[in-house]
């Protein structure tokens, strides 16, 4: 049985493109009776920038509530929280040591968030890859969905995972990534050459989960687009329109070729107004299962459950890392 491992930050409400990239990966790998997934919620991460300490609780338990929302199967999946299970810190510590500073500063992350965040750096900001190392090393993950801005990631991973099977013998194994290849990526609604994120300045470039449904009707039917009128997907010379194409074929399983003819003679404002409103109903489904969970003492059962799996699991390998390297009196 493959074992597939994510984990997402709960800084903020998951976005349309967080959903299409990341989350919805993993509802469709749930249909193959070989899979079983690991999903974590990376809290440690979080605080590698300054966090509001009731606001973070708030976005753990409601990132928790949106994962079980969006459909994950709780007879094929362990859900957690990463700071609950000890043994993150611990590997993380052994990845840590077996890193460079070399490596760590040419993360292109690393270098984006340096340049944004001018004062009060984080040392956490340089060294949170070997931790994501070790989230995903303690489990022996097959395979680890990324998007293709984030095989950077991933690929320092695998050489720490190579390393250390090197220096020590055979520990870990080295993980393969899982890209989804149609709503991987999803842009920005107000410069479609860039990512959709919940980080960005304006409100206006992304949807979220838990938006307004007439907000989020408003952002899609103002997303940048062009001139010409013509609904044709072309990422170089119509990055908008492709943006919307790629949002609407994602929702809907319709191919943009699909969606190229049938609105071939139509025009933006119509096509916006129909992607509107699938957005709209989306949402409206999301956040009703979401509202049961966030409200229902399920979800306490549903962490404690997954807490206890991972830790039975992370528990033993950190016992074998500690051997090998020669920490403690055994």
């Amino acid at each position: 049985m493959k074992r597939v491992l994510t984990g997402i930050q709960p800084s903020g409400h998951i976005t349309l493109g967080n959903y299409l990239g990341a989350i919805r990966p993993l509802i469709q790998l749930q249909q193959d009776d070989d899979v079983e997934l690991l999903v974590f919620i990376a809290d440690l991460h979080a605080i590698t920038v300054p966090q509001d300490r009731q606001a973070l609780k708030k976005n753990i338990k409601e990132l928790a509530a949106l994962y079980l929302a969006c459909g994950l199967d709780l007879n094929k999946a362990h859900m957690f929280i990463q700071s609950e299970v000890p043994c993150h810190n611990q590997l993380g510590w052994v990845m840590e040591c077996n890193s460079y500073i070399g490596e760590l500063e040419r993360m292109t992350q690393f270098k984006d968030k340096k340049q944004k965040q001018t004062e009060g750096i984080s040392a956490g900001l340089l060294t949170y890859p070997p931790l994501m190392a070790a989230d995903i090393l303690l489990y022996d993950a097959d395979l680890v969905p990324v998007g293709e801005d984030q095989k950077q990631h991933l690929e320092i991973t695998r050489n720490l995972a190579e390393r250390f099977n090197n220096k020590y013998s055979e520990t870990f194994k080295v993980p393969e990534p899982y890209i989804l290849k149609n709503g991987a990526r999803i842009m920005s609604l107000v410069d479609p050459t860039k990512k959709m994120s919940k980080s960005d300045a304006n409100p206006k470039a992304y949807i979220t989960l838990l938006d307004d449904i007439n907000i989020a009707k408003k952002k899609i039917k103002s997303a940048v687009t062009d001139s010409d009128g013509n609904i044709k997907y072309d990422v170089i010379n119509k990055p908008g329109i492709s943006n919307l194409l790629t949002i609407y074929s994602a929702l809907t399983n319709i191919s943009i070729s699909e969606l190229e003819t049938k609105y071939q003679d139509s025009n933006y404002q119509t096509f916006k107004e129909d992607l509107a409103n699938i957005v709209a109903c989306f949402l409206t489904k999301i956040q009703s299962k979401f509202n049961y969970y966030i409200n229902d003492s399920e979800l306490d059962l549903v962490l404690n459950s997954g807490r206890d799996y991972a830790y039975h699991y992370a528990s033993r390998k950190i016992q074998k890392v500690y051997r090998k390297v020669g920490l403690g009196r055994n």
